[in-house]
């Protein structure tokens, strides 16, 4: 990344602010939530092996919404059944917001949640030095594979977890979203490879087919109004264009040049459609489903 440009990821007050603002303008949480409800349950049926006990992990889950409804198709498909849930998040913020809405919700008694405020690159070294056994039922990782550094390794390092019959369930932006055009054209000036990087479900499943790995996936269609981030100055808008470009203050800090490329780019049909006036970008999801390695 441009040495001027500051990642998003720094500030994570703004960086929470920014995507709480995404959910609200996106159909996001719902095209995951249809996912859940719909095609979920038929992954799980056969996780677990007829065990009473299920290990699950979450990488990145956030404030722990769409973990209690993936929990609760869980229970539904395997009644009865106890859960070890690890809880792998580095924000203190959503670690937080999710031990509040355990703490609201009722019924959860089946699970116990182990809180692990780390991030996946922590936990995996933490894991290989405590030499650890456990292997997991269902791990997911949704929307986090940005902010490794080796996303391949980190996939391989997870799918070496899981138990007999068990499921990895990863989801990112799909390489046909915006966000794949947009990454595609701007990756050297918006991709702080520290960080975060610019990675697509296509890439992710590039690496499994370069290493002869099989996987089942999906397409999720999503949208994301981004109408005010062609308003000069407005206050949500530049929010927004922080969240899409992961830069700091992206309307203050980028280049004039860089600016206009890429506000230009988010309003291209390659992009977004124009709508009753409204921009709407494609915020479509790709979904990948990994086994055990045999």
């Amino acid at each position: 990344m441009a040495s001027s440009l500051m990642s998003l990821v720094n500030d994570d007050s703004r960086y929470q602010k920014s995507f709480q603002l995404f959910l609200e303008r996106s159909s996001e949480h719902q095209c995951m939530q249809d996912f859940i409800h719909n095609r979920l349950p038929d992954i799980l049926a056969s996780i677990g092996d007829g065990k009473s006990h299920l290990n699950v992990i979450g990488v990145g889950s956030g404030a722990g919404e769409i973990d209690l409804k993936m929990l609760s198709e869980l229970r539904m498909k395997h009644p009865g059944v106890t859960v070890d849930n690890e809880v792998v998040e580095p924000s203190s913020q959503q670690l937080h917001n999710y031990k509040v809405l355990v703490s609201q919700k009722p019924g959860l008694d089946y699970i116990k949640f182990t809180w692990n405020k780390m991030t996946a690159s922590q936990f995996e070294e933490i894991w290989n030095v405590k030499k650890m056994t456990k292997k997991a039922d269902f791990i997911h990782m949704i929307q986090m594979l940005y902010y490794v550094k080796d996303p391949g390794a980190t996939v391989s390092f997870f799918q070496s977890l899981l138990n007999k019959n068990g499921k990895l369930l990863i989801i990112l932006v799909s390489e046909e979203s915006g966000w794949g055009k947009l990454w595609k054209t701007y990756r050297e000036q918006l991709c702080n490879t520290e960080i975060s990087q610019c990675v697509t479900a296509g890439d992710i499943k590039s690496f499994l087919d370069s290493n002869g790995v099989s996987y089942k996936s999906y397409e999720l269609p999503s949208q994301l109004d981004i109408t005010e981030c062609f308003t000069e100055g407005d206050e949500k808008g530049e929010l927004l264009l922080d969240f899409l470009t992961e830069v700091l203050d992206f309307s203050k800090t980028a280049s004039p040049e860089l600016k206009a490329g890429v506000t230009e780019l988010l309003r291209h049909p390659d992009c977004s459609v124009v709508s009753d006036g409204k921009v709407i970008f494609n915020n479509n999801l790709g979904v990948i489903v990994l086994d055990q390695l045999s």
